[in-house]
């Protein structure tokens, strides 16, 4: 039995990331642990003023727990980090925080998000999980980190701008894949419609798109950070 840790930005990014990984790793026996740092809603207004949403998160929040139960995540956090707003927020901060769940659960793999993507949160919880996990002497050691895509995001990047994302760790999900969808359909109001690249659709193309790159019918696609061989 392996830990397994998802450290995303918003509600449902970790489901567009590593949905199909993370139920795979339920069923194959792993705990799964998801962390949702920022809260994922005030980014809409043009101040943040979280008191004016309270009915809103509370939506959002019981989707997140709905849709983390279905891939079979054992436990969520969600922390609260300003939305779309975390470099605002001293990077220190948020390594503090990825290093208490890092101390507390003592993952053997996390799943975060690729530095390249569009999304400011994106790069700062990226930064803050590399920094986190320096393979320190003493400290609990991950042995693998691994960057995934999150649509809407990743490919909305230019190029030149940032480092692309050129996966070169896929992770079969044909047994899977129903259950990343299913999970998305819990986040109906995060989710748009086709041909929207963050569609219940899209998604379900672009798992089929990775698989066809490996020879699989899905597959969810990944940038391997760092592999420690004990």
């Amino acid at each position: 039995m392996k830990k397994i840790l998802v450290i995303a930005a918003h509600p449902d990014d970790e489901i567009l990331g590593c949905g199909g990984v993370m139920a795979k790793h339920s069923k194959d026996g792993d705990k799964v642990y998801s962390a949702i740092l920022a809260e994922g809603i005030t980014s809409r207004d043009l101040q943040r003023n979280k008191e004016a949403h309270e009915d809103n998160f509370k939506i959002l929040y019981k989707a997140a727990e709905l849709a983390n139960e279905i891939v079979g995540v054992t436990e969520l956090k969600l922390l609260g980090f300003p939305d779309n707003r975390m470099d605002s927020v001293d990077l220190l901060d948020i390594v503090k925080q990825v290093e208490i769940l890092i101390e507390k659960i003592k993952p053997d793999i996390i799943y975060t998000h690729h530095i390249g993507d569009v999304n400011i949160d994106h790069q700062m919880i990226h930064k803050a999980v590399i920094t986190a996990t320096r393979p320190i002497p003493g400290n609990h050691l991950v042995e693998e980190i691994l960057f995934f895509e999150t649509a809407s995001s990743t490919e909305w990047m230019t190029p030149g701008t940032a480092t692309p994302f050129t996966p070169n760790y896929y992770v079969n999900i044909e047994e899977t894949l129903h259950l990343k969808l299913k999970a998305l359909e819990a986040y109906e109001y995060e989710m748009r419609d086709w041909p929207h690249a963050r569609s219940i659709k899209a998604l379900d193309y672009l798992a089929k798109w990775r698989g066809a790159n490996i020879g699989f019918e899905a597959a969810e696609a990944f940038i391997l950070g760092r592999k420690i061989v004990k």
